[in-house]
């Protein structure tokens, strides 16, 4: 791996020590609108449970949070720097017990089956090292009939070619693309 490859991956693909504190001040400002715009794609609702893998410095963790007053909202991150950042911007939702954070990883999501009725990734797919097993993951811990929402950035690195695809692949249905200026988003169901 080249050098600024390593420090990329230390400040926004897995973010570690004080780079990837850095990296998780500067997702914060840089993902909020497309996490805006996820959120809203999902009709999230007031009492909805919801997942956000990858959360980062938790912008997104903090958007749900406010649309489900009466509802549940839980995340998971590989990164303990974006889970303690996370963890300090959504303390009064997780001192309220709202809010769960966990350490972990897409391939090993630490939730029971059907838990949740939505879940969202906001630019972390493509550092995930075993996408279909996130993908299916995250298939599990969703109820029949919910969906899911992977959002990218025009700076994520992510192509929309064949994402789509790797949701049917996963066994969703109904994947489909939403793009707009802010990036694209892949959608699709739990049958």
């Amino acid at each position: 791996m080249s050098i600024a490859h390593n420090i990329l991956m230390r400040m926004f693909g897995r973010p570690r020590g004080s780079l990837g504190r850095l990296g998780g001040v500067i997702m914060a400002r840089t993902n909020r609108r497309c996490a805006v715009w996820v959120v809203d794609l999902l009709c999230i609702q007031p009492n909805d449970r919801v997942l956000e893998v990858g959360f980062g410095p938790g912008v997104g963790i903090e958007l749900l949070s406010k649309a489900v007053p009466t509802g549940y909202v839980a995340g998971v991150d590989a990164s303990m720097e974006m889970v303690d950042q996370a963890t300090a911007r959504n303390a009064q939702a997780i001192e309220s017990g709202r809010v769960e954070l966990r350490h972990g990883c897409a391939e090993n999501i630490p939730f029971e089956d059907n838990t949740f009725d939505k879940i969202l990734a906001i630019n972390s797919m493509q550092v995930w090292p075993d996408v279909v097993a996130g993908l299916r993951e995250m298939q599990r811990v969703l109820k029949a009939g919910g969906k899911i929402a992977l959002g990218f950035t025009p700076y994520s690195g992510r192509s929309k070619n064949g994402v789509a695809e790797t949701l049917k692949v996963s066994g969703f249905v109904e994947a489909g693309i939403v793009e707009s200026d802010i990036g694209f988003c892949a959608m699709a169901l739990k049958p």
